[in-house]
């Protein structure tokens, strides 16, 4: 095992500013360098099926939704956090490729929806496989006791800082 370079540059402070408290470096720094390392080993099968940056992330989205797979832009910026601009572009690209559609929703016909194709479906049931594999894969380093006890302290963070945001 490699020696953990975000514990050598918290001593690193702690020698030359031992009046500061280093220590939050350590999760901080940590949760950096896994997140940078975790999208490494996950994108390539997304890569692999043509799949630009996101784009996975609005089919799952729209498979999870339940039949018939379609959900407004505002909808999936909600569920994808991230613009609607950004989902547009992502659309836009899918689209190109026979994985959605796009159609007027009939509740409001000033608003568009966006529609899994069957293609799209397919794709997705292959690659949320494929993910789920990696994704367990990757932690297979911790028994499912810790997996369980990361996943708790992982959304407790995510809930302070989700109601700092308030």
């Amino acid at each position: 095992m490699q020696p953990d370079p975000i514990a050598a540059i918290v001593d690193q402070w702690k020698r030359e500013r031992p009046d500061l408290d280093a220590a939050p470096m350590l999760v901080i720094g940590r949760l950096f360098r896994l997140t940078s390392a975790l999208d490494q080993r996950l994108r390539p099968p997304f890569a692999a099926a043509g799949l630009g940056s996101g784009d996975f992330d609005v089919l799952a989205a729209l498979r999870r939704s339940g039949a018939p797979y379609a959900l407004s832009a505002g909808e999936l910026s909600r569920t994808v956090l991230v613009t609607t601009g950004a989902i547009t572009k992502r659309v836009d690209r899918l689209e190109a490729r026979g994985l959605v559609a796009r159609s007027v929703d009939r509740s409001d016909s000033r608003g568009r929806l966006v529609t899994l194709t069957p293609e799209g479906v397919a794709l997705t049931d292959e690659l949320i496989a494929v993910h789920l594999d990696n994704q367990r894969r990757l932690l297979a380093g911790l028994g499912e006791d810790e997996r369980a006890r990361l996943a708790s302290l992982l959304e407790r963070l995510a809930l302070t800082l989700t109601s700092d945001d308030d």
